[in-house]
């Protein structure tokens, strides 16, 4: 039981003793401002130069993981079907039965080669004669172009 008495005891004089050491701290917080202003530029630098280090890293991860999948991706055979055209979309991209990618693809060379991209704002095409009867409008937006074509597609 002796014991048991004398643990409260110590535990109290260390309560009193905290207090104290806070003071101090507060005291000394002005002063250690001032040292952190004047500490800060050279954690700055010191920050800097750690910064490519990290990048570094990252970048070994990246190549690790690429260098793990070996299998090359397979083209989905749905693009590479062969589609006949209609009249109107023959008339701009050729008569031949196409892949909607190379559709696409004849179209954008076609575009370009009239300069019918618009000025300002170069995700909008503007139709001639031969796209106005493909895409049913006289200016169309280059994400709105595939989803026209699929009609004159079979």
């Amino acid at each position: 039981m002796a014991t048991a008495k004398k643990a409260p005891a110590k535990k109290a004089p260390a309560k009193k003793a905290a207090p104290a050491k806070k003071v101090a701290a507060k005291k000394a917080a002005p002063a250690k401002k001032v040292a952190a202003k004047k500490a800060a530029p050279a954690k700055k630098v010191a920050a800097k130069k750690a910064a490519p280090a990290k990048k570094a890293a990252p970048a070994k991860k990246v190549a690790a993981k690429k260098a793990a999948p070996a299998k090359k991706r397979t083209p989905n055979a749905a693009f590479m079907k062969a589609l006949t055209l209609s009249p109107a979309l023959a008339a701009v991209v050729g008569d031949k039965p196409l892949p909607r990618t190379e559709i696409v693809s004849k179209l954008w060379v076609y575009i370009k080669s009239k300069g019918l991209q618009d000025k300002v704002n170069k995700r909008m095409i503007n139709a001639d004669e031969k796209l106005r009867a493909v895409f049913g409008k006289a200016q169309v937006s280059m994400f709105e172009m595939a989803g026209l074509i699929g009609k004159h597609v079979k």
